[in-house]
């Protein structure tokens, strides 16, 4: 009987782990385009309207227009390297931190993604000089 509780209990927080697990994951294309900067794949992604923070840029831009402001910066900040330092979120949003290191420096990364029905998308993106 205490051998069956123990393995209700070790069940249940495998599967609350992996229900908390799958909320705060980003999408394997999103890490890669900013690995790679590329601002098509990531731009699949935004929303249609999309709070956006890129240097000096700082506005809500529709979904081409980020696009672009975005391709602009991997243009002149070839990508290096990408690394997640920190994520997580609840049902229907996540979030992620992470340093993008280019040719010309280090930049902070934030995005907050949001779900409509099963996509996911950005909502909210910020490259800042770190």
């Amino acid at each position: 009987m205490e051998n069956q509780s123990i393995k209700t209990i070790i069940l249940g927080l495998i599967f609350t782990i992996a229900t908390v697990v799958s909320f705060a994951q980003v999408p394997d294309e999103v890490i890669l385009s900013l690995k790679t900067g590329n601002a098509s794949t990531l731009s699949d992604y935004f929303n249609d309207n999309i709070e956006l923070v890129v240097l000096e840029k700082d506005d809500v831009y529709s979904k081409d227009q980020a696009k672009q402001i975005v391709a602009n910066f991997f243009s002149t900040n070839t990508a290096q390297r990408f690394a997640i330092i920190h994520q997580g979120g609840k049902e229907g949003a996540r979030y992620a931190i992470g340093n993008l290191t280019t040719q010309s420096g280090v930049y902070r990364v934030y995005f907050l993604l949001k779900e409509k029905g099963s996509q996911v998308y950005i909502h909210q993106l910020r490259i800042e000089k770190q």
